[in-house]
């Protein structure tokens, strides 16, 4: 038996032919249009039936059924799924089709049957199909030979690129996302004007995608790998706000179903992967998307929303394959390119519509010439006709007293007696004068390219003007633009910090300012004879430097402490840092960025100056802050420095005297200390008046002049008249703000207006502020 063919070769040729079908008559849009063939033919089987903008709706199964009767014959499905799509608002950035009835969702929600549902052309898909009845596209026949389709459609408006195209052949894909019609329109005008433009320059119009649910483009270098190569893959992260304990999420990535998202959301806090989530809410209405994350209290909001972003599709990927078919050849394409095989599709279009114009104008003007001669010779056209015995002898006889044509002597035989009137002669004649101009004004057009591109730059103006709309997604420079700090909302909180290692931050509204004297309310639960090791005010989008009682520091970003109420006892700051066990934070630094100085004094009275970029690299596991046990860290500026010692001393020095060490160096002497007193505090500044405080709540203002300068390494002078009554001095700064925060050893907290404290003489016992006694203080401005 001799074999016909190999099957081999048969399979291969076979399957190649299979998947060109499938590239060609399914998946990949034509590049002139934008279109797919059923996508195609779905809107020109609605311009055929009339279902303009300005009509009624038509039920869509009708519209389905004319589809598949005239022009698609492969299922119902995929002729409805196909116009549902475009339908769609949240896939589509520019609809082509206005339905009515339920279309489905972003939920996921499925489309009512086609036998429910009405749809019509939205003016959009109008101006795709403009013109196309003046022969300016290539009509083939339809499936049966019965009927004639267009190959493509003329296609006003860039439909490839404002709202992209998605599908899968055979052996290919293509994955194009939308983009915004007045960016493009204005790429568009600036390669008609400068062919040689290079896509750098026509990004400059182009910023990005600019998809339909809006969202957040994170980094532009997978934008310019796709306009530059055509593949390129973008970051897309939903946009969410951070308003009190709750993350709002106001718009999600492209083609991402909200449902899933939000019960993704859901069980991840019910499986207790991201513990801090308390409930979810779809509050999502008419209006737009709004999903609430509610958090519960004390938990990192910031932190939350990168893990929603790590686990859950508030942040995806799209990959971007700018592939469609050019003469019916699928290519891969930049921006560029794109943008210039529509402008010669348009080029054409217009050329064939003014071809068209034309000859219509000729044939047209053909007939006003034989018309206008009649009217000229009506006498005697009218005396040849009456003596005519027939139509075609009347005709002969026209054509050849005249010199016409059989046309024009046809329109001369048809022409109604009221014609003859004045007005209609004058109406004629002036007919014939526009056609004459018409006439020169196409041959013009047609003889040069420079008029065709300008009626393309007009028309894309027109197209901008008329449909453009202002981009909805947000495009960041680049990954480093986003940051956990850049996601919390900055703010001026109260730091505490206490000797077991609990942390926190409590907003300052929390508090309201107090008469002097008072007992103040909680601010803090201690338990266990824990005490208050540090107090200060810190900004949440800061860094914060911690210095240990070990000679150690450490840095975390502010808004990793948990933003708790005042009664809550805090976070461990072991589970942040490195600390020893019997290591705990003497002094805290709130640092926007590691530049400048500090000063860092130590218990046995040494002094230096460190640059705090020294501190860039200490992070979570630490690193030696300074030789010996710190006992007070200020930032390094003004021109002076003062130290108070317990018993109620206070050396006053210039900052000029403390030179600039490393870290690991001791310093140089700064205060003498008498036997049995210790340094209760220090400061840096140059104000006019000094706060001091003691430890049973009595406090003062005193005017800095009355302390002498001296020379660092003195023992000073007395700053506080120390008693039984009063305690020991724990408190004394530069007066900087109008309110001071002073807490108790209970952990009660109040709040003083500065002007409420007297100013008195160095050696007094100043006023009582806080009745059950200061252990830590911090000055703010009310």
């Amino acid at each position: 038996m001799e074999i016909a063919r190999d099957i081999s070769e048969e399979l291969k040729v076979s399957y190649l032919d299979y998947a060109m079908s499938v590239i060609v008559g399914r998946a990949i849009p034509d590049v002139r249009d934008g279109l797919k063939p059923v996508q195609r033919r779905i809107l020109y089987a609605m311009y055929e039936m009339g279902l303009y903008s300005n009509r009624p709706y038509r039920k869509s199964a009708r519209i389905v059924g004319d589809v598949l009767g005239k022009y698609h014959p492969h299922g119902d499905s995929a002729v409805y799924d196909a116009l549902v799509r475009m339908a769609q608002d949240f896939n589509m950035r520019y609809p082509l089709i206005d339905g009515q009835g339920n279309f489905g969702s972003i939920d996921g929600d499925e489309p009512a049957a086609m036998r429910y549902t009405e749809a019509r052309l939205t003016k959009l898909a109008e101006e795709m199909l403009a013109d196309i009845d003046k022969e300016t596209v290539d009509f083939i026949p339809n499936f049966d030979a019965t009927l004639k389709e267009p190959v493509v459609l003329p296609a006003r408006l860039p439909n490839l690129l404002i709202n992209g195209s998605s599908g899968i052949a055979v052996g290919m894909a293509t994955n194009m996302p939308p983009h915004n019609l007045r960016e493009i329109c204005g790429a568009i005008i600036a390669y008609i004007e400068n062919e040689d433009i290079t896509v750098e320059e026509l990004m400059e119009y182009v910023k990005g995608p600019d998809f339909p649910t809006g969202g957040i483009i994170v980094g532009t270098g997978g934008i310019r790998d796709a306009y530059q190569t055509g593949r390129g893959k973008i970051t897309v992260r939903g946009r969410a706000e951070i308003e009190d304990n709750s993350i709002v999420i106001r718009e999600i990535p492209y083609q991402v179903n909200k449902a899933n998202l939000v019960e993704k959301i859901a069980g991840l806090a019910r499986d207790g992967k991201i513990e801090e989530i308390k409930t979810v809410r779809d509050e999502s209405d008419r209006e737009g998307i709004r999903i609430v994350v509610e958090l519960k209290n004390g938990a990192n909001a910031g932190v939350v929303l990168n893990r929603l972003y790590k686990y859950t599709q508030l942040q995806t990927t799209f990959g971007i394959i700018n592939l469609a078919l050019v003469d019916n050849q699928p290519r891969v394409m930049s921006l560029k390119e794109l943008i210039a095989e529509f402008v010669r599709h348009r080029r054409e279009v217009v050329r064939r519509r003014a071809e068209y114009e034309l000859r219509k104008a000729e044939e047209r003007l053909h007939i006003v010439e034989g018309l206008k001669i009649a009217i000229e010779n009506i006498d005697e056209a009218i005396e040849i006709i009456k003596k005519s015995e027939s139509t075609e002898v009347a005709k002969r006889g026209l054509v050849e007293r005249f010199e016409l044509t059989e046309k024009q002597a046809e329109a001369i035989l048809q022409m109604r007696l009221q014609r003859l009137t004045a007005m209609e002669i004058d109406s004629l004649l002036k007919e014939y004068r526009e056609l004459k101009e018409k006439i020169e004004e196409l041959k013009s057009i047609l003889a040069s390219r420079r008029k065709i591109d300008e009626i393309i730059i007009r028309e894309t103006r027109e197209i901008a003007e008329k449909y453009g709309d202002e981009r909805r997604t947000r495009i960041l420079a680049d990954v480093g633009e986003i940051t956990e700090a850049d996601l919390i909302a900055e703010e001026e909180n109260l730091l505490i910090v206490t000797k077991s290692g609990y942390v926190k931050r409590v907003d300052l509204k929390s508090f309201r300012a107090q008469g002097r004297g008072g007992v103040g309310v909680q601010g803090i639960n201690l338990r266990n004879e824990d005490e208050i090791a540090f107090l200060g005010i810190v900004n949440s989008a800061h860094r914060l430097i911690l210095f240990t009682n070990k000679g150690r520091a450490y840095w975390i970003n502010a808004y990793e402490i948990p933003k708790l109420d005042r009664v809550a006892r805090g976070t461990s700051l072991r589970n942040m840092v490195s600390m020893e066990s019997d290591e705990h934070v003497i002094s805290a630094l709130s640092v926007e960025e590691f530049k400048g100085e500090i000063l860092l004094l130590t218990a046995d009275g040494y002094i230096k100056t460190v640059k705090l970029s020294e501190f860039e690299n200490a992070k979570r596991s630490g690193i030696i802050a300074v030789t010996g046990e710190p006992v007070a860290v200020k930032p390094a500026r003004g021109k002076e420095v003062i130290i108070t010692t317990r018993n109620g001393m206070l050396v006053r020095f210039d900052r000029s005297e403390v030179p600039t060490y490393g870290r690991t160096a001791k310093g140089v002497k700064a205060i003498r200390l008498k036997s049995g007193d210790e340094i209760a505090w220090m400061d840096c500044g140059s104000e006019r008046e000094i706060l001091l405080l003691s430890e049973n709540g009595y406090g003062k203002r005193v005017k800095t002049g009355e302390f002498r300068k001296i020379s660092r390494g003195g023992q000073g002078v007395i700053c506080f008249k120390a008693t039984s009554k009063t305690g020991k001095v724990v408190f004394a700064e530069f007066v900087r703000g109008n309110g001071l925060f002073a807490f108790s050893r209970d952990g009660n907290a109040i709040l003083v207006n500065m002007d409420e404290i007297s100013v008195q003489g160095r050696n007094t016992t100043g006023v009582i502020v806080a009745r059950n006694g200061v252990v830590k203080a911090t000055q703010v401005n009310l």
